[in-house]
């Protein structure tokens, strides 16, 4: 059974850059589309990236051009660095399979983006 840990969140100032990690378990990883999700405080949980298995990746139309999503096999591991930062972009980030596992939700990172 697959579970996330995520990391590499706080506070940063709009335009500012910060680089999500998520370490997963279970020797499987390696063979599913994952993706990084993210909930603000009363929306809902929306999806912002996602990786093949092979390294293919699509964006959230209002992340494109500002966050890369990537991934390493061999360390079990999906990064997703975040550059120029916005105010609304702060939320909690979670990694997930794509499509989602609801049932395996990590505690998920804390991203700030204030002045």
């Amino acid at each position: 059974q697959l579970q996330f840990v995520e990391s590499g969140g706080g506070l940063v100032q709009p335009g500012g850059s910060l680089r999500l990690s998520c370490v997963a378990s279970g020797s499987v990883f390696k063979f599913y589309r994952m993706g990084w999700y993210r909930q603000a405080p009363g929306k809902q949980r929306e999806l912002v990236a996602q990786i093949s298995s092979g390294g293919s990746v699509n964006y959230a139309d209002v992340v494109k051009g500002r966050f890369t999503i990537s991934r390493d096999n061999a360390k079990n591991t999906v990064y997703l660095q975040m550059n120029s930062l916005k105010p609304e972009e702060t939320a909690v980030y979670y990694c997930n399979t794509f499509p989602a596992a609801p049932a395996i939700w990590g505690q998920g990172t804390q991203v700030t983006v204030s002045s």
